[in-house]
């Protein structure tokens, strides 16, 4: 990481490049720090946003990618502040270059990430009930019963055992295949195009030619609904849009927004709190002497585990105003980091630490304000049944290689292990 400072020289003793402010140094803004979200080992924080948490909470950065620079807010009130204020549009997002660490946009245009409300508000009012409480608890049974064969199926093929590969992994695509109604052997295929759209190393070529084949799939598969109606959420969703509630971008970006969360972003979450807890032997001692902690783990290893690399959706001001010490102007864009609010050491005492008994502020893994994740209810509860499937079938559970033996994800948004080889 970099900095470029503004025209005027440092004073004697300040920070040299590579190595951010201290605070009060420089008015806030006019150091950009170039961050090209290097591959991290392990659970490891961001060391920039780490610091910039501490030493410049509302800083400016320059991406891999896209052209200017964005303002970085980092500490959680300001945090909340940004992604709940009307005054930032995502939609304005939609043809400009920002700065970005992906060579391409991830969410489409006209999509459930890229709008604002009024249009936000109608288009995500068509998949909130499907993941609301009752529905989500209806939905726990079958995740019951899949974690139990999966595991069993684990069990007898012995250890050591790839648990990305018999659990973490096929569960939650399975789950989300079946709320979609996606036929199971189309899974493999999802599964092929997530692993390009959700990738920094690949062109905007690339993910283009993937984001068509993505849309051609779902186009088939809406005109097929059309004719065959099935009890599952795209089904509803086609008839909304035959109905005129959806546009057939928002129907299609719908779907790739539920698969891509459902069988990456889960799939790692749990993976890395498996770890987490696998690692902390005494936090994982604590838990199975108090069961009844777990939906209390869930929310704590939520706010401790990385989860993602570098940053989410940029947001661009329709107007000024003022947040902290920084006054970002009209037209300027402005990101946030829920990772580093989560760490806010004025919120959370020992931040960096995992303390699964933590009784704080909640966390801001699903974001905040409008766009807060659809699906955290659903999240939650997959993580609760694979952790307790797991601790009540294996209390002897281990990692079967050594940390440093681990192997993870390079170039990809979302954080995780490639493999988790466990043991029992």
């Amino acid at each position: 990481m970099t900095t470029h400072s503004s025209p005027a020289p440092p004073p004697d003793g300040a920070a040299a490049a590579g190595e951010c402010p201290v605070a009060g140094a420089r008015p806030p803004g006019e150091t950009v720090h170039d961050w090209p979200v290097d591959h991290l080992p392990g659970l490891a924080f961001d060391p920039l946003m780490h610091r910039l948490l501490r030493e410049e909470p509302i800083a400016r950065i320059r991406l891999r990618f896209g052209e200017g620079d964005a303002w970085l807010a980092t500490r959680y009130e300001d945090v909340k502040t940004v992604a709940a204020d009307p005054r930032l549009s995502r939609a304005l997002t939609v043809d400009r270059p920002v700065t970005s660490m992906t060579p391409h946009v991830v969410a489409p245009a006209g999509g459930v990430g890229r709008t604002d409300p009024p249009d936000h508000t109608r288009i995500r009012r068509h998949v909130a009930l499907t993941f609301g409480r009752k529905r989500v608890a209806a939905l726990r049974p079958r995740a019951e019963e899949l974690a139990d064969q999966m595991l069993s199926r684990m069990a007898e093929e012995g250890a050591p055992a790839d648990l990305t590969e018999w659990l973490t992994g096929p569960l939650p695509a399975q789950l989300i295949g079946e709320l979609l109604g996606v036929p199971p052997h189309d899974l493999d295929r999802l599964q092929n195009w997530r692993s390009v759209i959700l990738s920094s190393n690949h062109s905007e070529q690339e993910s283009n030619a993937v984001k068509g084949e993505i849309a051609g799939y779902f186009k088939a598969m809406a005109a097929h609904r059309r004719e065959h109606p099935g009890d599952d959420l795209f089904s509803a969703l086609v008839e909304a849009q035959k109905d005129g509630g959806l546009s057939m971008p928002e129907l299609i970006s719908l779907a790739v927004m539920l698969v891509l969360n459902g069988m990456d972003a889960v799939r790692n979450q749990v993976s890395n709190m498996v770890y987490a807890l696998l690692t902390h032997p005494e936090q994982l001692a604590a838990l199975r002497a108090r069961p009844d902690l777990l939906p209390q783990a869930v929310e704590e290893l939520l706010r401790y585990i990385p989860h993602r690399n570098g940053v989410g959706l940029p947001r661009i001001a329709t107007e000024d105003f003022q947040v902290g010490d920084a006054t970002i102007r009209s037209g300027e864009v402005v990101y946030v980091s829920y990772l580093a609010a989560n760490r806010d050491p004025t919120v959370f005492t020992d931040p960096d630490e995992l303390d699964l008994t933590r009784d704080e502020a909640p966390n801001l893994s699903f974001g905040h304000g409008p766009h807060y994740c659809v699906g955290a209810l659903i999240t939650r509860m997959e993580a609760e049944v694979m952790l307790t499937a797991l601790l009540n079938r294996f209390p002897h559970l281990r990692l079967a290689v050594p940390e440093s033996e681990m192997r993870w994800r390079r170039g990809s948004i979302n954080r995780g292990p490639e493999s988790l080889p466990v043991a029992w």
